[in-house]
């Protein structure tokens, strides 16, 4: 089924020549928003789909009516709850958000900053949870945004336990510490997860926009493979990797062992 695609007789029961899906302009409708316009008016989604603006309102009337889309006194659409109920459901991340939940705490109480977990999708770290602290350092990322691999602590460990396929179609694509702009080097990148999967632990400095250190360790499965990242955000004056490492790496195997890891590669 179509939806306003190309001028000409429609003949009934047969998809016209031209024109995507309806699901398909239903989900680009939804992609349209971002953290950056998380509100858009008609015309905005229209131009950032391609969508003519009748087909457009058109969609949008119907996820507003099943609650994906909300729409404001000024007009605006936004993204609706119903979306955040249906993600909630999500089966791997709703085990690993209720098993680490209170480790996470834990180290949330201990650091007063910011404490992340992740996990990979696609090329990037997806945030499945995030506890902060009133006064903790700038955070550029936030629950259920997208980070990059080679630039977050998390994102450095869910590289460095990927397979080596995937991580060397990563180290060939250009690449940049964000937001800082500078290139990497992916004969230190390789050299950095080495370390980590050596270690069991990563330590990530970033200069802007404020100075921090991203401290973070691998979450295993009962199988032993790599499913999350946990880390702690913490303003890089005066941080102690050498301390928060061992809290980090303990709370990282506590969440494995709740999802059935009876013992994390490289214990004792």
């Amino acid at each position: 089924m179509t939806d306003d695609v190309s001028p000409g007789t429609r003949i009934r029961g047969r998809r016209p020549p031209q024109g995507d899906p309806v699901v398909d302009r239903a989900l680009a409708l939804l992609g349209a928003f971002d953290s950056n316009r998380p509100y858009l008016t008609l015309s905005e989604l229209s131009r950032r789909t391609g969508i003519p603006a009748s087909s457009a309102l058109r969609l949008a009337g119907r996820l507003l009516e099943w609650g994906a889309l909300e729409r404001g006194a000024d007009g605006r659409f936004s993204i609706g709850m119903r979306l955040w109920e249906v993600a909630s459901l999500t089966p791997r991340s709703h085990e690993l958000r209720r098993v680490a939940l209170p480790f996470m705490g834990d180290l949330e109480e201990v650091t007063r900053q910011h404490v992340l977990l992740a996990v990979l999708d696609g090329e990037e770290a997806v945030m499945v949870e995030r506890l902060s602290s009133h006064g903790a350092v700038a955070a550029l990322y936030r629950p259920g945004g997208r980070m990059p691999l080679h630039s977050t602590g998390v994102g450095l460990v869910l590289l460095a336990f990927a397979e080596s396929g995937f991580q060397e179609h990563v180290l060939g694509e250009p690449l940049m510490h964000l937001p800082e702009k500078i290139p990497v080097s992916a004969a230190a990148l390789r050299r950095t997860l080495a370390e980590i999967r050596r270690d069991g632990l990563a330590t990530f400095r970033r200069g802007a926009p404020e100075p921090i250190v991203s401290v973070a360790a691998p979450v295993h499965d009962a199988q032993g493979t790599v499913v999350a990242a946990l880390s702690v955000l913490v303003p890089a004056e005066n941080a102690e990797p050498r301390l928060l490492g061992p809290a980090v790496r303990t709370a990282a195997r506590g969440i494995s062992r709740g999802l059935g890891a009876w013992r994390a590669p490289g214990t004792p």
